[in-house]
């Protein structure tokens, strides 16, 4: 018997970030869209607790117990008295250390994944909780849609979407490390006045009305500087993705992928075709948005 569940990548349609906290997090005004861009986290009965991994950048992903996955299981295990034994099988689609969430998302199905199959029935409050314990971005990859997370993220209000918006997604070379990207604001932002993190009205209702063009308008990330002064080759990409026609650019979370929002499907294969044929990323990835979150697939 083994559970299969099939979990969602994200983009920050806006990344709000307040100063530094006194525990080293900062407070967030986080909106979380899920995009159809999926890994897939397999839990089997096994002796021990073991992970693997398969596709894209399968072999930089850790296999040890630093994998977000494999402490979802122990947490789980220990809330229930039992021994975390099960083999977790990763099958990457979601860029690797790219800013979309792969890592999180990985966490949030194998703790879906081992729910299901040690037969545990927890709440979704209960899952939420664990969640919130092993990262920010972890409970919306358990509860995709679209979803506003402030504190450090973790504090979720899920959001009305009134449409399909369509993405593409250019993949760099090499992944960014998330604390040196924060790091990096903080850096930037020394001395300054920092605001409060709020979600932005103009934002919310682009989301309600499903209106591409005012979220377009909309899209901002307080990261962007920090990533774009680390990987300065980043900005080569943004301005590819706008010289082939995107609505908007972004950097994607604390990066290194970078998301161009586009009019329709036949505009994405386009600004996705150019921004290959430009050189500036590894490979670019057409998607849409809302997605589902963790979902248990039916058996094969």
């Amino acid at each position: 018997m083994s559970v299969t569940v099939r979990v969602p990548a994200k983009v920050n349609v806006q990344l709000a970030v307040g100063a530094a906290r006194p525990d080293g997090f900062h407070d967030l005004a986080n909106v979380f869209l899920a995009v159809s861009l999926y890994d897939e986290v397999t839990a089997t009965p096994a002796e021990t607790l073991t992970i693997t991994c398969e596709g894209p950048d399968a072999d930089k992903v850790p296999l040890d117990r630093t994998n977000l996955a494999a402490r979802a299981a122990e947490l789980l295990a220990a809330r229930h008295g039992i021994s975390p034994d099960v083999h977790l099988h990763i099958a990457k689609d979601i860029p690797v250390a790219g800013g979309m969430a792969g890592g999180s998302a990985d966490g949030a199905g194998a703790l879906l994944a081992c729910d299901a199959l040690w037969g545990l029935n927890s709440s979704r409050e209960s899952l939420l909780d664990i969640c919130a314990e092993l990262g920010s971005d972890v409970p919306f990859s358990l509860v995709g849609g679209a979803a506003l997370g402030t504190g450090r993220g973790e504090k979720l209000t899920e959001l009305p979407v009134g449409g399909t918006f369509h993405w593409v997604f250019a993949v760099a070379d090499g992944g960014l490390s998330t604390p040196a990207v924060y790091g990096e604001f903080d850096r930037l932002t020394e001395g300054t006045d920092v605001p409060e993190p709020t979600a932005s009205p103009a934002l919310l209702d682009a989301l309600r009305t499903g209106d591409t063009t005012a979220l377009a308008a909309a899209l901002t990330n307080d990261l962007q500087p920090a990533a774009l002064s680390l990987r300065p080759s980043l900005a080569a990409t943004l301005t590819a993705g706008t010289d082939a026609g995107a609505l908007a650019t972004l950097v994607s979370g604390s990066g290194p992928t970078t998301a161009f929002l586009v009019k329709d499907a036949e505009a994405a294969e386009s600004v996705a075709a150019a921004l290959i044929a430009s050189g500036t990323c590894r490979t670019a990835r057409v998607a849409t948005s809302p997605a589902p979150g963790a979902v248990v697939l039916p058996s094969a």
